[in-house]
């Protein structure tokens, strides 16, 4: 059964639908203006997603003929794809465009007080609906403000304690006594000109014999790779409650200190540790929230040495996202 939401104005009335597993009516309009009965598709993609708008049709079995002419088509749920194929050619996945329009809805869809439900359970649970094979995707759909804004939304999880037990790797988690090694790709903006790279780099998580976990960020560019092969940027995984600069809570930080660690081993492909440059060097942490199964969202700060720094972001909000296919 379908969802279908009228809004009035005057005497004129606008209809929207969202299918059986969209976004559900009750996040966005209260239950007195949710009406269920069947419906016909007409072909209007709004703001990237499957919303789409509906008019009145009337006809009997086997017509396809709208009240004003145009064509319709019965949505069944026989007939629903994972995609849209887009007016050039392209494929628009479903399940990654719930995702952005739930980060950056439509200006007309009105959402009902936050109370009411969690938006970082919902996140999660669209997440959670994307393929693992295709959670990539989310790096090329999500700008820099919607990264952002899931680094705001993420901070409703911890108001749940069951969400709360909800991690993003198995790995960072501590569960995982097999897996030693992950690999994210990762996405940010406005990296300082000595390290522009980071802009779109990858990083490795791994296991020590020590039981301990470390990490290392690896540039994608040719630029980046090589001097990944310079510095290689060594870091600790080091759970923590919050952003020490902001008091804002998160899940656990990646202290990169001054590079020079003392690993009892690591990846038989990996550079020796070594000192790492600047900003690096001076006390830079990464503060990282589980926002999705093999999805996180982190904020850099440059903290400094000096006690009367004031800390600093290095960048805007970065997403990570586990590449399945190298695990």
């Amino acid at each position: 059964m379908e969802a279908l939401a009228c809004s009035c104005s005057n005497s004129r009335c606008t209809r929207r639908t969202f299918r059986h597993h969209r976004p559900s009516p009750s996040l966005f309009f209260p239950s007195s203006l949710q009406i269920h009965h069947p419906i016909r598709r007409w072909p209007r993609l709004v703001s990237g997603l499957n919303w789409w708008r509906y008019g009145l049709v009337s006809s009997s079995e086997g017509t396809k003929k709208a009240v004003n002419g145009s064509e319709a088509e019965y949505l069944l749920p026989w007939d629903d794809k994972p995609y849209e194929t887009l007016p050039n050619g392209k494929i628009a996945y479903l399940d990654e465009q719930d995702v952005v329009t739930f980060l950056d809805p439509p200006k007309e869809l009105i959402p009902l007080e936050p109370s009411s439900y969690n938006p970082a359970a919902y996140l999660w649970k669209k997440i959670e609906d994307i393929p693992e094979e295709r959670r990539h995707r989310l790096l090329r759909l999500l700008n820099p403000r919607l990264i952002s804004r899931a680094w705001e939304i993420a901070g409703s999880r911890y108001e749940d304690p069951m969400l709360m037990k909800k991690k993003a790797s198995s790995l960072l988690s501590g569960e995982a006594k097999e897996t030693s090694l992950e690999y994210y790709y990762c996405r940010t903006n406005g990296g300082p000109p000595p390290v522009a790279w980071i802009n779109f780099f990858k990083k490795a998580i791994f296991r020590s014999k020590d039981e301990k976990k470390y990490g290392r960020l690896i540039g994608e560019s040719l630029l980046g790779q090589l001097g990944s092969s310079f510095y290689p940027l060594y870091f600790v995984v080091t759970p923590v409650k919050e952003v020490m600069s902001t008091e804002q809570p998160c899940d656990l930080a990646y202290e990169f200190g001054d590079g020079l660690l003392d690993l009892c081993d690591y990846p038989e492909s990996f550079p020796k540790p070594g000192k790492h440059p600047y900003p690096f060097d001076d006390e830079v942490v990464m503060y990282l929230r589980h926002i999705g199964p093999g999805v996180l969202v982190g904020q850099a700060w440059q903290e400094g040495k000096n006690l009367q720094q004031v800390p600093q972001k290095l960048c805007s909000e970065i997403l990570m996202v586990k590449d399945y296919a190298a695990c």
